[in-house]
């Protein structure tokens, strides 16, 4: 352990919390994690006047690839230009995009308790060309372009579009594989069809496979490595994020009354809350 004498000045970390479904979606209610929102909070972690470290606090079951790539491409790009390390720390759950952006630290720790994984790609919808056959509704639909309508919940199901989607999951799932592969290099431990299954594991089955690199909370991780007076420096205001995640704002009368976003938002959070409860969350 490293000991800062009270002459000096103590260190700090910038905290970084990415918590949420990872989603383009812009809407407050929705609380999703995505590059539009994360930028400035990104840039201010890495900005901060004698910082000598940058934790990531993760807790998400995942959502859009592409958001997770941008967001963990930052992370990853402003720490090679400022020369810091990050650290990731798993609270309830890394899974899928979550995990992916837990990646983009140097060094990932969680609970022995925490969900950990879920490296693969998934696509789920419904059909419902049975129920609006009942109702007799006839579906109308007119493009150019063969695979134009791919996979229309309105139809039946066709097996040359779903091999056109698994061809897609298939592409998106070997950059995963090669976004973890390059992040975790020789510290993977188990074979790659356990690893890349798709399956989730504890803590601290992640740590036997070589997942994540320790068992800790961050600030008991951050005291042993910079000393008992780290300084723990949040990013972001937890006000205005109960205000955006809520959706709610005061009108001129002073009362509070629901914004704009708030009905669209509140399907975002029914999908959000589906996604969370798949890991029993």
């Amino acid at each position: 352990m490293q000991i800062w004498p009270f002459s000096r000045r103590a260190p700090s970390v910038a905290v970084l919390r990415l918590s949420g479904v990872i989603s383009p979606s812009g809407r407050p209610f929705s609380g999703a994690l995505n590059m539009a929102g994360l930028a400035t909070p990104i840039q201010q972690a890495f900005s901060l006047r004698g910082v000598k470290a940058v934790a990531l606090s993760i807790n998400s079951p995942g959502g859009s690839p592409v958001q997770s790539a941008l967001i963990a491409r930052r992370v990853r790009s402003l720490a090679r230009e400022r020369e810091l390390p990050v650290f990731a720390f798993v609270e309830d759950i890394a899974a899928s995009g979550g995990y992916w952006l837990a990646c983009a630290a140097d060094e990932i720790f969680a609970e022995s308790s925490s969900i950990v994984g879920s490296i693969g790609v998934i696509s789920a919808g419904f059909g419902f060309q049975e129920a609006i056959k009942r109702l007799g509704i006839e579906r109308r639909v007119y493009a150019e372009g063969k695979q134009k309508g791919l996979l229309d919940p309105f139809k039946p199901e066709d097996a040359e579009e779903v091999a056109r989607l698994k061809e897609l999951q298939r592409d998106i799932f070997e950059d995963f594989k090669t976004h973890v592969r390059e992040r975790r290099g020789k510290r993977l431990k188990g074979d790659q069809e356990v690893l890349f299954n798709g399956d989730v594991w504890t803590g601290r089955r992640a740590l036997e496979l070589g997942l994540i690199d320790g068992l800790g909370d961050f600030r008991t991780v951050l005291r042993d490595r910079f000393g008992e007076n780290v300084k723990l420096r949040p990013i972001g205001s937890s006000r205005r994020w109960f205000r955006r995640r809520v959706g709610f704002v005061l009108n001129n009368s002073g009362n509070i009354s629901a914004s704009e976003e708030m009905v669209g938002g509140f399907v975002d959070a029914l999908e959000a809350r589906a996604l969370w409860a798949r890991y029993g969350i």
